[in-house]
């Protein structure tokens, strides 16, 4: 195993307003990378991915994934509650918790029916934005964060994989359970219909690139750690990596 980088926010960096933008296909490994990150950072997590879950199993729980209007009608009233610690994984519908509810294979194979519906991204990519504009520090991951939810976040990053990394990786993460023709679906299947309303398998203009087909966790977690460090110093003329810094 790789070593792990030691990247830790000082108290003067958990001071300093910072959104990271994470995006990256099915089985790349986003989630798990994104909470470490936040964690090096001192930032809050935003997992956007829970949202659509959240919003496919209430869809489903109610009856009207088949009717597009209910849908868009279902995500303007739904109660959601999603913990952005990210030591803390927590989605609540209502009253009821439902965090390991919407990770089976069933909501997997339904999710793309609300994140194709592009009414329902309008009103979910709105809240996105209140829940990063209500957090000094924070890193959100999904699919169109560095597009379209937060195209002026201070880092942006597509984190991705092979194809047969990342089913590897999928494969490894539920366990073995899930037979391969499911799992070609969950990871391929909805990569494919999801990238009829946005485009996650390559970096947009100004977007850095992390692939980590090749690496560990602990590599990718500096890989990452390491563009974050080179987009702000890009970025942010105060920064203390900035290329022109010693000359301000």
């Amino acid at each position: 195993m790789a070593g792990s980088t030691t990247h830790q926010a000082t108290a003067k960096d958990r001071e300093a307003r910072l959104v990271v933008a994470v995006d990256g296909p099915s089985g790349s490994g986003k989630s798990s990378v994104s909470r470490e990150i936040a964690r090096r950072l001192g930032a809050v997590y935003l997992d956007t991915g829970a949202m659509y879950r959240a919003v496919a199993w209430h869809c489903r729980s109610q009856g009207v994934l088949d009717d597009p209007e209910a849908v868009v009608a279902a995500v303007q009233n739904i109660d959601l509650a999603l913990s952005v610690d990210p030591d803390v994984e927590r989605v609540v519908v209502g009253t009821e918790d439902i965090t390991e509810a919407i990770r089976e294979p069933g909501i997997s194979a339904v999710v793309s029916v609300v994140a194709t519906n592009r009414a329902v991204r309008e009103l979910l990519v709105a809240r996105q934005r209140a829940e990063i504009d209500g957090h000094r520090r924070i890193v959100a991951e999904g699919r169109d964060i560095t597009t379209v939810v937060a195209p002026d976040a201070d880092a942006r990053i597509l984190l991705t994989a092979s194809a047969e990394a990342r089913t590897a990786r999928r494969s490894a993460q539920l366990g073995g359970t899930v037979d391969a023709t499911a799992l070609a679906e969950q990871v391929s299947g909805r990569d494919a219909r999801d990238s009829s309303v946005v485009d996650f398998m390559t970096p947009g203009e100004g977007v850095g690139l992390v692939d980590s087909t090749e690496l560990d966790f602990p590599a990718t977690i500096q890989a990452m750690l390491a563009e974050v460090d080179r987009q702000q110093a890009v970025n942010h003329p105060n920064h203390p990596n900035h290329p022109e810094g010693d000359r301000a």
